[in-house]
């Protein structure tokens, strides 16, 4: 069994910890500090709690998903004790490079260094290392645990070996990995979102319809098929002969700006950056923040609760 280690208590890196703990295996959170474990372990709390009330994690699983959780603040700590070390410092090209050298002169050939970015490029994330064949991309997406969907991107000289463990270990977590066969900006969930959200603001600038009514024709119409069938078994089953029809047409009238968008620049100019400081293409005060925040957070776990009931 691997022995797993995560570097960075931020957002994703606690709750990339929680998932692991959550699926029964010990793991080893790397902090710079006590002031980062400790804001960390109060976000673990309150995520178990959260799970508790919701009915995915009873509550004397509580403390023993707790007890599967330590915390260190050493860097060749955690490299004499791991087996399968999880990056998830901030996305910063310099400061990954920096670190993945380091992991490299420390850890055994045979540990696995991956990297939680969602979107640098594995190759120069690796560039300094003098084993980038145990470097891989998995790219967990947040909220970590209630998100299933991990993605195992392999770099230009990542073995099949590092893939395999990589894949095995995301299932191990109860995650379901993609597997990139090979590095493109964004790998292919971002690109798919982006792609959406390219359209969407087309759509809002050239007044077809309102931002709350685009939302909605995502969530109350193409947003529930698709969390069942993706684009591609969506048009196998609506048939082929009627997408090619429809692309025909309709593909030489989409959007294909190649930036942000004049609405997104703009917003982004007067330093409104949407629930991240209130203000953005809706009016973030704490009320709609509390709300929107429950909600999504409700609707992943009653998603989860169904997925887990069927396995």
């Amino acid at each position: 069994m691997e022995k797993i280690a995560i570097i960075g208590c931020g957002t994703m890196g606690h709750s990339i910890a929680l998932a692991v703990a959550w699926a029964g295996l010990p793991v080893l959170l790397h902090g710079l500090d006590k002031t980062e474990t400790t804001r960390a372990l109060t976000g673990i709390q309150e995520k178990i709690d959260r799970l508790v009330t919701y009915g995915l994690v009873q509550a004397d699983e509580a403390e023993m998903i707790l007890e599967k959780i330590r915390f260190t603040q050493s860097l060749a700590d955690l490299a004499a004790d791991a087996s399968f070390i999880i990056e998830s410092i901030p996305e910063n090209i310099e400061l990954k490079q920096k670190l993945f050298a380091e992991l490299d002169e420390i850890c055994a050939p045979s540990v696995i260094l991956a990297t939680n970015t969602s979107g640098l490029n594995p190759d120069l994330i690796a560039e300094k290392t003098r084993h980038p064949q145990r470097v891989v991309v998995t790219h967990f997406w947040n909220p970590a645990h209630l998100i299933p969907l991990v993605e195992v991107v392999r770099s230009s000289q990542t073995d099949d070996a590092t893939v395999l463990r990589a894949m095995e270990l995301i299932r191990l977590i109860n995650k379901k990995p993609v597997a990139v066969q090979k590095f493109v900006p964004g790998f292919v969930g971002n690109r798919l979102q982006f792609a959406l959200l390219r359209e969407a603001l087309h759509l809002l600038e050239s007044g077809v319809a309102s931002k709350e009514d685009i939302d909605a024709a995502v969530t109350n119409g193409i947003g529930r098929r698709l969390s069942v069938t993706g684009p591609i078994l969506s048009a196998d089953m609506g048939g082929l002969d009627v997408f090619s029809s429809i692309a025909d047409y309709l593909y030489r009238d989409l959007d294909n700006a190649t930036e942000s968008s004049p609405a997104l620049k703009k917003l982004v100019a007067a330093e409104k950056f949407g629930a991240k400081n209130g203000g953005g293409f809706y009016d973030w005060n704490t009320a709609f923040q509390h709300t929107m925040n429950a909600n999504r957070e409700e609707e992943l776990m009653r998603l989860l609760k169904e997925d887990r009931a069927r396995t």
